[in-house]
């Protein structure tokens, strides 16, 4: 993909944008800054921006079947309504440890919600992968990751791919009865620079890796095979989501995080929202199922 480059559709400088869904029916992509503890909505239609504060770093966003969005915020899962910006309390996730946050979310073609969580000083292996239920219930289902990153499944939902972000290793995993995750195994361990984060799949099967420190997302065969690499003018990618009529345009997050300022000169688009269009389509954007 020589001649893919990517456009920066909001110069938003994010100091830690992450997790980009696309909203097919307001043709709009949510995403998150972290650190900058604010819900972001882009309007592929009009270009219209906007923001929400929250209070507390928001990790993930999704959209769930009652109309409004799923958001994990600091140790708890929220509901999110766009109209007001109100975020409802919804499940607190167990067992809390000090320092950690929740990261990473996707919701699985059943309409499940998936997330991990992380130290958030980047430390301590104190990170888990979890699953919640039909009731809002959140299930462990792998432990021990410094950082969880990038829950992303195959088309036909028997596998699922998680990355173990400080040990620069993507897992897969088989998907077995009730979400347990069985037989992990190493998928992909990246050989030049960055660290594995947010990901995706399109409708052939191949994983897309954005490299966290690379400037750069990585297409995967699902045999583990580098197929292609899309460059940025930027370091730091973080999550991308395919979206659009035809699920070929690509939208993807970036971070200003760990620049120096003399980086963060050399890279004014750090931080930014872009967009580049693929080969293939992704997989459409499952809506979370409202807990009962």
């Amino acid at each position: 993909m020589k001649n893919v480059h990517p456009n920066c559709l909001w110069q938003i400088g994010a100091e830690l944008g992450e997790g980009p869904v696309w909203h097919q029916g307001t043709s709009s992509v949510y995403f998150v800054d972290i650190k900058g503890r604010k819900i972001h909505r882009y309007s592929t239609v009009t270009g219209e921006k906007h923001s929400w504060p929250v209070d507390g770093p928001p990790g993930f966003i999704v959209p769930s079947t009652d109309e409004h969005f799923i958001c994990g915020i600091q140790d708890a899962l929220y509901r999110f309504n766009p109209a007001d910006g109100a975020c409802q309390r919804m499940v607190e996730v167990k067992p809390r440890r000090q320092g950690n946050r929740i990261n990473d979310g996707f919701v699985d073609p059943s309409g499940l919600l998936w997330f991990g969580t992380m130290d958030d000083s980047e430390a301590s292996p104190t990170g888990s992968l979890y699953r919640v239920d039909t009731k809002g219930q959140p299930w462990r289902r792998d432990s021990g990751y410094v950082i969880t990153n990038g829950p992303a499944m195959s088309p036909d939902g028997r596998t699922l791919y998680h990355a173990d972000t400080v040990k620069r290793i993507v897992y897969a995993f088989d998907v077995g009865d009730g979400g347990m995750l069985l037989r992990r195994r190493v998928f992909a361990r990246l050989s030049e620079t960055g660290y594995p984060d947010g990901m995706a799949v399109d409708v052939e099967g191949n994983l897309w890796i954005a490299v966290f420190g690379g400037a750069r997302i990585e297409r995967r065969s699902p045999n583990g095979a580098l197929v292609d690499v899309v460059r940025f003018p930027c370091d730091n990618i973080t999550k991308l989501a395919f979206g659009g009529n035809d699920f070929r345009t690509v939208y993807v997050t970036t971070a200003r995080k760990g620049l120096s300022a003399a980086q963060r000169e050399q890279q004014p688009l750090a931080g930014g929202l872009f967009s580049f269009q693929a080969p293939v389509g992704g997989l459409p954007q499952t809506k979370c199922k409202a807990w009962t």
